[in-house]
């Protein structure tokens, strides 16, 4: 019995080192359930796309929307142009098996968006050192995988989300509960994740801590931690005791809704290595910030997200509106 819902991935290659696996990847996906690929790639690579992608698996153009955000215009693009209400949303890394998909949506039946648990796999040293946040965030809420699957409708009614931020997953999170959609973590449910080029993990660092300034406390706390290392170094004593926090805490994470079957015992270890990684990032997305943003593509982007407050506020403002229509 195949899903009844829609995949949609979002695309844009400047290479096709991984289009064989991709395609084995869809071929299996297209007996299960809908698939559209929504491809942003330059035309050469659109049009060996098209011919390499299988019978059955949707392909299209991205259209336009308004923002700077690629992504965001793809997801638009799919979600526009689905054919079913319950949607998959997931980035080119992002592997589903059949539990894990069927799981998924499954709890779209009392929910407007699903928010499951990446795991990498494999993992190499990169990915294990990226779990580390992934444990902290277990442990200290919840983490933010590359796959939603949301209610389309719910999406559309809102007006979409906005295409001028860089933590395009967060800002669909808030648009759907500023629009009164029940979010759900599906922390025990894992999907594997294909982990990236080193090259490529590498030019991330700083773009992702950008995104913390879409979560202020964190923001704030991850900018205290570098000083208080320094002011820590001649008392190694201490450093080593507070890594031994970290390492616990990334356990704890490790150990909640599940983890353990989702995660090995060595994992939390890495956690102090990705806090010391951030510590020194977050400083330089200060930088870029008072530089007018982050890079993104050809140009940079300011906003990490929009605040919650804010988008229940216009929610509210476009609800009355349209009830004054009527």
């Amino acid at each position: 019995m195949t899903v009844d819902a829609e995949y949609v991935l979002p695309l844009r290659w400047a290479d096709d080192a991984g289009l064989d696996e991709l395609v084995g990847y869809l071929t299996g996906l297209r007996d299960l359930i809908d698939v559209t690929v929504v491809d942003g790639s330059a035309p050469e690579r659109f049009a060996a796309h098209a011919h390499a992608f299988p019978a059955g698996v949707r392909h299209l153009p991205v259209e336009p929307w308004p923002g700077h955000n690629g992504k965001v215009a793809g997801v638009m693009t799919g979600l526009r142009t689905a054919r079913h209400d319950r949607v998959v949303i997931a980035d080119d890394d992002v592997r589903y098996d059949e539990g894990a998909l069927r799981a998924v949506v499954g709890m779209l039946d009392s929910a407007e968006l699903v928010r499951p648990q990446n795991v990498f796999v494999p993992a190499p040293w990169h990915a294990r050192w990226d779990t580390g946040r992934i444990l902290l965030n277990r442990a200290l809420g919840h983490d933010y995988p590359g796959t939603l699957a949301v209610r389309r409708r719910t999406v559309i009614d809102a007006g979409g989300y906005d295409g001028d931020v860089l933590f395009e997953n967060l800002e669909l999170i808030r648009t759907v509960l500023a629009a009164g959609g029940r979010v759900v973590a599906a922390d025990r449910i894992g999907v594997a994740r294909r982990p990236p080029e080193v090259r490529h993990f590498l030019r991330q660092r700083v773009r992702q801590a950008y995104d913390d300034f879409a979560q202020p406390g964190r923001l704030l706390a991850e900018l205290a931690v570098l000083p208080l290392v320094l002011f820590s170094l001649r008392r190694p004593a201490r450093l080593l005791a507070a890594a031994g926090a970290v390492v616990a805490l990334a356990e704890l994470g490790r150990r909640r809704a599940g983890g353990r079957r989702l995660f090995p015992a060595t994992a939390a270890p890495w956690a102090p290595a990705w806090l010391a990684e951030r510590a020194v990032c977050v400083w330089l997305a200060l930088g870029a910030r008072l530089r007018g943003g982050v890079r993104y593509s050809d140009g940079r982007l300011r906003r990490a997200a929009t605040p919650l407050g804010e988008l229940r506020r216009e929610a509210a403002i476009r609800h009355g509106s349209s009830g004054r229509t009527h």
